[in-house]
């Protein structure tokens, strides 16, 4: 068996490089889709490492494009790697890859925010959510215009145990522009604390494992690339459904640079905006002059079960929306002295 961490010295027979692929089939790189092409096989491999021992394991990638990731994961010896792409320009390209891995490579042209992945993989590799994870991973390079969507969709799944975290604690290595990727593992007080921050690391141990140069992508992108490996934590560090977490978060960073009671205001309507702010910042007793970025996660969550308490007292409050009520603001005729 492979060391961990190690690829195996299983290797696909020859075939055309990724260059050659591109030209053969005429590829090139769609603006409007955010997609870059990682076309170095060292850095294919040392993303695939990072994601752990492969070997026997199953794998769903996301986004394979011409198939770089693709061949590094192949490579490690997997039982069967499971891609999902929305380009057909693509398939070709995968399914050359496919006929040289016979019965280890499953193409499906599909849409990653929509394919139901909860029937994709035996029923037999499920663990229950307190045991080791699963041996089934997450893996991709992802185009930066879909990267914090399927993050935020994937957390969610993550609280609510289902999708492709319904066969236990399922591991992701995924890329993010760089930017992204460090909010995501920023600390309390860092510069990068954001929502992501919060709400990636409250159900996750979330580790950056490595940058990659703009250089290595094609076309070059005006950014660098972080690395970023998930593993869902056995209990998360906020115990509250994961739309309340998620309204409670936004509305603090929603001023991320004032005091954070002026972001928690917006959760009350604005007649008892004064006074619920300052029960609920009392009730979690934290300090109304510290500014989101200074907050911790247990912060957070002592400001979510404050807002839980306070939302099941009034049910009709998890419903509001300070945005709409500045709409109705809006359309309110303004009374003019003739």
């Amino acid at each position: 068996m492979a060391a961990p961490g190690k690829l195996s010295t299983y290797r696909l027979p020859p075939l055309p490089t990724l260059g050659e692929i591109i030209k053969l089939y005429r590829l090139r790189a769609r603006k409007q889709l955010s997609q870059n092409f990682l076309l170095d096989l060292r850095l294919t491999d040392k993303i695939v490492r990072k994601a752990g021992n492969l070997k026997n394991a199953y794998v769903y990638e996301v986004g394979p494009g011409p198939g770089g990731i693709t061949r590094s994961i192949l490579n490690s010896e997997v039982a069967e790697l499971l891609v999902v792409e929305k380009d057909t320009r693509f398939i070709p390209g995968l399914q050359m890859l496919s006929e040289a891995a016979p019965g280890k490579l499953r193409i499906v042209h599909g849409d990653v925010l929509t394919f139901n992945v909860e029937k994709a993989f035996p029923r037999s590799l499920r663990r229950e959510w307190d045991a080791d994870p699963p041996n089934i991973h997450i893996i991709g390079n992802l185009p930066f215009s879909v990267s914090t969507p399927l993050i935020i969709k994937w957390l969610e799944n993550i609280s609510r145990k289902d999708g492709p975290f319904i066969y236990g604690r399922t591991q992701m290595t995924l890329t993010f522009q760089k930017e992204v990727a460090e909010r995501l593992t920023a600390s309390t007080g860092s510069r990068q604390r954001s929502r992501l921050s919060i709400m990636a690391q409250y159900l996750c141990n979330v580790q950056n494992c490595f940058t990659i140069p703009g250089r290595a992508f094609l076309p070059k992108p005006e950014v660098d690339v972080g690395v970023i490996h998930f593993t869902p934590l056995v209990e998360p560090q906020i115990s509250q459904p994961f739309k309340l977490v998620e309204k409670v978060v936004q509305n603090v960073f929603q001023f991320r640079r004032k005091y954070c009671y002026k972001g928690v205001g917006n959760l009350f309507p604005n007649t008892q905006r004064l006074e619920r702010t300052k029960e609920m910042l009392m009730v979690a007793d934290v300090d109304p002059t510290l500014r989101p970025g200074q907050l911790s996660i247990l912060q957070f969550k002592s400001l979510c079960d404050a807002y839980r308490k306070m939302c099941d007292d009034d049910p009709a409050l998890f419903t509001y929306n300070f945005r709409d009520e500045l709409k109705q603001k809006k359309k309110m005729p303004t009374n003019l002295d003739d």
